[in-house]
């Protein structure tokens, strides 16, 4: 059997952070993918829940935030519970890779990687101080 999924779309709120008894770190967040097909106006979206473990849970908590995208990689899996005498079920991504993707134009969350600046070209002259 092949259980492999790769999702590209843009969280829809701030990824939660919790622990397990063990003190295993769990990240979880909704993701939005969006699919335009040549029949339809408007794209179709789903909304998949994505469950992260470990030091990748906590660097998710971090540094995404509503509206950033990614590109997660794992397997699905089905999660079935009991509700009021009702069985209820539901499809989640196990992530096993989270990429961080482009970023927002607002500001950095507190605590995040400053953007990439743009340094423009290299000087073409050497000074006395450069040792090259």
């Amino acid at each position: 059997m092949f259980n492999r999924i790769i999702l590209i779309g843009n969280l829809t709120k701030d990824p939660e952070l919790r622990y397990s008894a063990q003190g295993t770190p769990i990240g979880s967040f909704r993701l939005a993918v969006s699919s335009r097909f040549r029949t339809q106006e408007e794209p179709e979206t789903l909304f998949i829940d994505v469950v992260v473990f470990g030091k990748q849970a906590e660097s998710v908590s971090q540094y995404l935030a509503k509206g950033r995208a990614v590109l997660v990689e794992g397997r699905l899996r089905e999660r079935r519970w009991e509700y009021e005498g009702q069985q209820r079920s539901k499809m989640e991504v196990l992530a096993q890779t989270v990429r961080f993707l482009g970023r927002r134009e607002e500001a950095p969350a507190e605590g995040a990687p400053p953007p990439e600046e743009d340094l423009g070209p290299p000087p073409e002259e050497t000074t006395e101080l450069e040792p090259f």
